[in-house]
């Protein structure tokens, strides 16, 4: 069982930044893919990015191609917890967002692929 809290949303303008956070309990935090997604009214849940370590490749990221270059996904094993730098802010980014831990280190972009989720974290970018 695993439980994950997302925090560091709020209410930015466009070409602002924040930075949300995603603590992990109840199993050891770096055995796991770690992934935001986010879910816009009216959309389906997409992928955001994604962040894994493995012993032999160590820490390796992925994202979706409208974040690449603003957002950065990053974890700290120490307190089990995963971040989501998000900078340059747009309207379209608005939604809410989630993390999500996968029972598979092969796991990257599928909601499908994820087993355990967060509650939600609210992001809203003005114009």
């Amino acid at each position: 069982q695993v439980q994950l809290v997302e925090s560091g949303g709020g209410l930015v303008q466009a070409g602002e930044s924040l930075r949300l956070d995603c603590v992990a309990s109840g199993r050891t935090f770096s055995r796991f893919v770690t992934g935001w997604f986010r879910q816009a009214p009216g959309k389906e849940r997409e992928f955001v990015a994604a962040i894994k370590w493995s012993r032999w490749s160590g820490w390796t990221t992925a994202y979706t191609d409208s974040v690449k270059g603003r957002f950065a996904i990053s974890g700290d094993n120490a307190k089990n917890t995963v971040y989501l730098q998000m900078n340059s802010l747009k309207p379209e980014d608005t939604a809410v967002y989630y993390c999500a831990t996968a029972s598979s280190p092969s796991a990257w972009d599928m909601v499908r692929e994820y087993d355990y989720w967060g509650q939600g974290t609210q992001v809203t970018v003005s114009s």
